[in-house]
């Protein structure tokens, strides 16, 4: 008898080991608002927005965990403009402090709405700064929650294309053409953002159109979550002073609509920002659209060819986890002594007349830079999910660049989420440098040296061939 009650004890304590290690993949999702209240700042260097004064739509922290029984993984979209790497580092911590999730395990990105704040410390008030801490608070609740929340799941992947939706923003124009630049001088090629020229030519670059989904479910079926991740600039169409999560967020909340299962725990919704440095906002091709309702139209066209498509992909639970994390140092491009002199005598005189519109802004984006430090590390990482992987850069990264991952990549189907773990502005490969325009004039939104996008697109592959 004692031999039997031993053998059955043996037996049930090997099944539930064995259904612990058989248990796969876990997940759990969560939102929490991060609306900042009136008065904090919307400005950025160039886009002067002025302070809060009212909220169209809600701003988001939305967590998707993803675990293993070795592994535990978050991906944190966040309804920002841009947010500095100190902000997600107070996050990363108090999420560690709390549950011990290691901290290099973490991915936390912006989505680059332009209606809300920028939390880079551009505004400086004592609101703004608290604005900071609330949300490098809130960031770290939504995936604390996320992960009380970890049911036995299964994760399906595909993507559909959206051509003619988008487009490049920097054109190649005939030499000679192109207006001086900000800093008095002329002999670039190119037409962006406050440029002109009178000789276009075509789009100086590619973009990519591939709409990548990633939907997560529990083992019935019911949807946990679901991220979306495009490469466009964003959609816009505000008023002033006025917050929103511009498309981001409305395709969120469509699909949240659209996969919750009644009675159940609500799905969750996360849209990304993939490669859109180089492009611009959707093409509208002859649609008038008042204020916030352009963002709305394709919030939900998307999210309904997002859940189009998740209905008839397959999902997996036996899916292994890895996650790489790496911090690569590269140069600044500090101002040099002469243009130190330009920006003070700019500052000193500032109702002489300047050779651009916006050479007073760019004086002063001198003055800042001449303080920044010789060098900036960044975080890359790389994320690797059954045959999906994932790779991240702090910066508003080119299409070249994305493109090029996704061709180069070891894994089956990658793609990229911009604006990750920190902000270290545009990064335009080496021969758009050469050929000027907008996203290359140095300044707090365009740092890195010259050759930075080719050393983090080599650093991305080392880590996504480490995980293969």
């Amino acid at each position: 008898m004692k031999h039997s009650l031993t053998v059955i004890l043996l037996v049930v304590n090997l099944s539930l080991t064995s259904n612990l290690f058989a248990e796969g993949l876990r997940a759990g999702a969560a939102k929490v608002d991060i609306t900042p209240p009136e008065g904090v700042s919307l400005d950025g260097s160039i886009s002067k927005n002025g302070p809060v004064t009212g909220v169209h739509d809600p701003l988001h922290a939305r967590a998707l965990v993803l675990a293993d029984d070795e592994t535990r993984i978050a991906i944190v979209i966040v309804d920002a403009c841009m947010v500095e790497e100190e902000v997600f580092d107070d996050a990363k911590k108090l999420v560690h402090q709390e549950s011990g999730f290691p901290t290099d395990h973490m991915l936390m990105a912006a989505t680059h709405t332009h209606a809300a704040p920028r939390l880079i410390h551009i505004g400086t008030e004592p609101i703004d700064d608290q604005y900071h801490r609330d949300a490098a608070q809130k960031i770290a609740q939504a995936v604390l929650e996320a992960e009380k929340h970890l049911v036995s799941a299964q994760l399906g992947h595909g993507s559909f294309r959206l051509e003619g939706l988008i487009a490049c923003r920097r054109f190649l124009c005939e030499p000679g053409t192109v207006a001086v630049n900000p800093f008095g001088e002329s002999g670039e090629r190119i037409k962006s953002v406050a440029g002109k020229s009178t000789g276009v030519i075509e789009p100086a670059g590619p973009v990519d159109p591939e709409f990548s989904v990633i939907s997560v479910q529990d083992r019935d079926g019911h949807q946990i979550a679901a991220l979306g991740n495009f490469s466009v600039h964003y959609c816009g169409g505000y008023r002033r002073g006025m917050v929103s999560a511009d498309y981001f967020g409305q395709f969120s909340e469509q699909m949240e609509a659209k996969l919750s299962a009644r009675g159940e725990r609500p799905a969750i919704g996360l849209m990304s920002n993939g490669t859109s440095g180089n492009t611009g906002a959707f093409q509208n091709r002859g649609r008038k659209f008042q204020p916030f309702e352009g963002m709305e139209y394709y919030g939900r066209m998307m999210a309904e060819r997002s859940a189009e498509l998740i209905s008839k992909l397959e999902h997996k639970s036996d899916l292994d986890i890895e996650m790489q994390q790496t911090d690569l140092t590269l140069n600044v491009r500090k101002p040099s002594a002469e243009r130190i002199a330009w920006a003070k005598e700019i500052v000193a005189h500032p109702d002489k007349p300047t050779p651009h519109r916006w050479s007073k802004i760019y004086a002063d984006e001198t003055l800042h830079l001449s303080r920044f430090p010789e060098q900036k590390t960044i975080k890359i990482q790389a994320i690797k999910v059954g045959d999906l992987a994932i790779a991240s850069a702090p910066c508003e990264v080119f299409a070249e660049t994305g493109l090029a991952l996704k061709k180069r990549s070891p894994h089956p189907k990658t793609i990229h989420i911009e604006l990750a773990n920190g902000y270290a502005g545009y990064l335009p490969p080496k021969e758009q440098h050469e050929l000027g325009g907008y996203e290359t004039w140095p300044a707090r939104s365009s740092f890195l040296e010259v050759d930075a996008a080719r050393k983090i697109l080599e650093t991305q592959l080392q880590l996504l061939e480490g995980l293969k």
